[in-house]
């Protein structure tokens, strides 16, 4: 009897900060019974420190590079459910690394971002005026998330076991 092929993580959940793909991949992994990764806990595993003190120590472009490496590592490894930090779409290497995988993109609004997130503590890129930069973030980051994903789901006004509902139910 021969194994089937490694196809790669059942679903990878892409979104900006707030939008709660680390809320649904659990509930997704559950309802599946398989594994959750999440690519921001790796990189805190491997570095032993947060995100925010690798911004902070190391700056964003080295936890960029530790970002491209632990998506490649996880796409490459992972068979559940696999969360990817809010900005891992914008190297042109981990988007052309999400080719051919099933991509879920987690929508949420402004409005409901600013809620989620609040001030912005332990979020190294919400330094300042926290409501310009969320939207200057998903202005940015909007048509790349969509670029990626096979399926997208609206989160407002949503509870993460109605988006994991919403998210099985297009995949199936």
């Amino acid at each position: 009897m021969s194994q089937a092929p490694f196809s790669g993580p059942r679903v990878v959940l892409v979104g900006p900060m707030g939008a709660g793909k680390s809320t649904v991949a659990e509930l997704l992994a559950q309802h599946w019974e398989v594994d959750v990764r999440d690519t921001d806990r790796d990189i805190e595993a491997a570095e032993g420190r947060s995100i925010s003190d690798i911004f902070v120590e190391s700056g964003e472009e080295h936890f960029r590079a530790l970002e491209v490496s632990a998506v490649a590592d996880a796409l490459a490894s992972h068979t559940g459910v696999l969360a990817l930090g809010g900005g891992a779409v914008l190297d042109p290497r981990t988007r052309e690394a999400l080719a051919g995988h099933r991509v879920a993109y987690l929508r949420v609004g402004l409005t409901e971002t600013v809620k989620r997130v609040g001030l912005g503590t332990g979020r190294p890129l919400l330094l300042g005026n926290v409501r310009s930069r969320i939207k200057a973030l998903l202005d940015e980051r909007t048509p790349i998330y969509e670029s990626v994903a096979t399926v997208s789901v609206d989160t407002d006004d949503k509870s993460a076991d109605d988006v994991a509902a919403e998210i099985r139910e297009a995949l199936s």
